[in-house]
């Protein structure tokens, strides 16, 4: 698959009482976001808080959608098509992250959505998205592995947000992390010591049956940020709308 013209996070607060309505989405719609004009690869995805990986973790008031697209004009379409407008009508806030890709690993249901990016600048943010697929009889291995990760994320210099994505309970689980610059990203990939000993680990373990790596430079944020647990303090450099 060539590199997307644009991939968009869309990401939706709601109601406690909405609930029962998310999930009923949650069921009906990821066919219809596949089938939206100009949208190459789709997913529909819970949330959690990002402090491990089972049930516990879920925040059930908070969903997304990762949509990759032919083209931005494409991508424009969205906030009015029936998907967009069935989850806008139970959301209390949102927000678009509009994302370029700048390079990607690995897969994805046995795709590589994000194509075989090559690079380039970025100055600004940028998104970090893992999603893996594990393996049942190397579950309990990764999750005693994770909370010394966990822990050293959470107090990384230049993240501006970080949350958990799954498309199930359990055993499908990624992460999305924002950070003030490509700089503050590497730093943590590959010098913090907890993150790279769970790398080096991960060879050797076979945690997972699919994983994928991407990472994208922040274009833009349209909407609420703080819907990503983006402080309202901090300055992304790129936000607009009622960021």
């Amino acid at each position: 698959m060539t590199v997307p013209g644009l991939v968009t996070l869309h990401v939706w607060r709601i109601p406690r009482a909405a609930v029962p309505g998310a999930l009923g989405r949650m069921a009906a719609h990821p066919w219809r976001l596949r089938r939206l004009p100009g949208v190459r690869f789709a997913k529909l995805l819970g949330t959690g808080t990002g402090t491990g990986f089972g049930p516990g973790d879920a925040d059930l008031t908070r969903w997304t959608a990762l949509v990759v697209w032919d083209s931005p004009e494409a991508a424009a379409g969205f906030d009015a098509s029936p998907v967009g407008r069935s989850w806008a009508r139970i959301a209390r806030s949102s927000a678009r992250v509009e994302l370029r890709p700048l390079t990607s690993r690995g897969e994805w249901s046995g795709r590589r959505p994000f194509g075989e990016p090559s690079g380039g600048p970025a100055t600004g943010p940028v998104l970090a998205l893992t999603r893996a697929r594990l393996r049942a009889r190397r579950a309990v291995t990764f999750w005693r592995a994770i909370p010394p990760v966990v822990a050293a994320l959470h107090a990384a210099p230049g993240l501006l947000a970080r949350f958990g994505v799954g498309e199930a309970p359990l055993g499908w689980q990624g992460t999305v992390s924002v950070w003030r610059d490509p700089a503050d990203l590497v730093a943590f990939a590959y010098r913090h010591p907890e993150h790279h000993a769970a790398i080096r680990r991960t060879p050797t373990e076979r945690w997972y049956a699919e994983e994928l790596f991407a990472r994208f430079a922040v274009d833009d944020v349209v909407g609420d940020r703080t819907v990503l647990g983006w402080a309202a303090e901090d300055d992304p450099g790129t936000a607009r709308g009622n960021a």
